[in-house]
């Protein structure tokens, strides 16, 4: 595992570090705490660039509530509008996933499962090329995430969480939620996918 630390003029760091899949990122702010509470950069672009290599501009951000047990997932946008996150939790925990949809990767078909939460306060950078789902741990949830891209219905895609090829490792006794459309995905030998 790499870990990148950057710092800048105000002397604020960021543990920037690579996952099982190199191309998603958790990053881990600084916080900077006393009797009053506490504060936190949530993002910086010129860090969050210089660890990624490229230039990244958000377009939008998104924010939902969830329940205990509620899966959304696994989505994702094809070309031209595939979309690059930046996801963090602002309320409860999650567990996050990102699936690697790149048929050319080695790591095609596998996944990041990372704890986000309120508490931990990190960031996972899902890229282009990834599918992205989660799995609501706590009562509730709020999440919210940066796109590099618009929201754009005609090229939006979804696989199935449950697909057995993709084995994510979540309590099956559980009582588990999803929306009608989620549970419409095909499998991933079933969908259209990056090259």
């Amino acid at each position: 595992m790499v870990n990148i630390f950057l710092s800048w003029q105000r002397g604020w760091i960021v543990h920037i570090s690579d996952t099982c899949i190199p191309d998603v990122k958790l990053l881990q702010p600084r916080l900077f705490q006393d009797e009053r509470g506490y504060f936190f950069e949530s993002f910086n672009k010129q860090q969050f660039d210089e660890a990624i290599g490229r230039k990244i501009a958000f377009v939008q951000d998104n924010q939902s509530r969830s329940r205990k047990g509620t899966i959304r997932g696994f989505h994702y946008q094809i070309h031209p509008h595939a979309q690059g996150k930046l996801v963090r939790v602002l309320l409860g925990e999650v567990l996050d996933v990102a699936l690697d949809i790149r048929k050319s990767s080695p790591t095609f078909g596998e996944c990041v499962c990372e704890v986000l939460s309120a508490e931990n306060k990190r960031q996972l950078w899902i890229p282009e090329g990834f599918a992205h789902g989660f799995l609501t741990l706590s009562e509730t949830a709020e999440i919210l995430y940066k796109v590099n891209n618009f929201y754009s219905p005609i090229h939006e895609r979804c696989i199935d969480w449950n697909d057995p090829a993709i084995n994510i490792q979540y309590d099956k006794d559980q009582s588990l939620f999803r929306s009608f459309k989620d549970t419409q995905c095909p499998s991933l030998a079933e969908s259209e996918v990056f090259s």
